[in-house]
């Protein structure tokens, strides 16, 4: 029970401070589109979970376990006997996502084929937990979903069976038990490369009454669309732009969608920061007190 507490203690040294600084400064876990990424954050928790085993079975075998005699274990079968053939496979599924999908998702940006919308401002810089679970349009999706969910329930099974028996070492889990990080790591992988993008809208800019839209996912049939009316558009596949005439009674103010493939970008309000009307500061009312005559 005390070596239990004393696990549990550790892993809220260890993972509370990185959960606090990562909550502040979101940088070190977020892709190029500023946006949580969720193959870094889960390469990183199963990260801290290992090396909270190892420090917790370190600090076991220093103190209750009697010393280096532990760590040699009773024919073979040590505390770390399972740390190669179980847990460093069990780390290797989301680090190969990592590194793959970062690659995948790095040549798309530079062949155009790819863009990343510009995240939404949050309060303090605080990146929403629901951004793991989203495509770049916000919305859910299932391979993300699945990936994190069953990330997370294989880390919660190896946390509860190390606690059951700290002095154990390792929990002698099933060698099979990668597949649940392996299998989904492997899914997300596939999804990032196979998955055609939807357009995505990252600057609209107005000049000499033609409307030029910058971004990724566009095609020789992308479509300019401003308040859900197509207009005669052109694309610059070397720059990939699309430029299109506005009509003559366009009003200030509009939204741009681009359709693509089939696939329709998220609208895009022009202008996007729009000048706020400044607000006259309220004239100071003068009291006059007359005296009694």
């Amino acid at each position: 029970m005390a070596s239990a507490l004393f696990a549990l203690l550790l892993l809220a040294a260890l993972a509370g401070p990185i959960g606090w600084q990562l909550r502040r400064h979101p940088g070190p876990v977020t892709g190029r589109d500023g946006r949580l990424s969720t193959s870094t954050a889960l390469a990183l928790a199963w990260t801290v979970i290992l090396v909270w085993l190892l420090l917790a079975i370190l600090a076991y075998g220093l103190t209750a376990g009697g010393g280096i005699t532990y760590f040699h274990g009773n024919g073979g079968h040590g505390p770390l006997s399972t740390l190669t053939t179980v847990y460093l496979p069990l780390l290797g599924g989301p680090y190969v996502a990592l590194i793959a999908a970062k690659a995948v998702v790095g040549t798309r940006l530079e062949n155009g084929s790819l863009a990343k919308p510009a995240p939404k401002p949050t309060p303090q810089g605080h990146r929403p937990l629901r951004e793991l679970i989203a495509n770049d349009s916000g919305r859910t999706d299932l391979v993300d979903l699945q990936y994190v969910a069953l990330s997370a329930v294989t880390m919660l099974y190896v946390v509860l069976f190390f606690l059951t028996d700290v002095g154990a070492g390792l929990p002698r889990l099933p060698e099979e038990i990668w597949a649940l990080t392996g299998a989904p790591a492997g899914a997300y992988l596939v999804n990032k490369m196979a998955t055609r993008a939807n357009p995505v809208i990252t600057r609209v800019t107005v000049a000499d009454g033609a409307v030029r839209v910058e971004g990724g996912g566009f095609g020789p049939e992308a479509r300019v669309e401003v308040d859900a009316t197509p207009l005669p558009t052109q694309f610059d596949p070397t720059a990939c732009t699309l430029t299109a005439p506005l009509p003559p009674a366009a009003p200030a103010a509009f939204t741009v969608t681009v359709t693509s493939r089939g696939l329709r970008s998220d609208p895009s309000p022009y202008p996007t920061d729009p000048t706020p009307t400044p607000t006259p500061a309220p004239l100071a009312t003068a009291t006059t007190h007359e005296g009694a005559a």
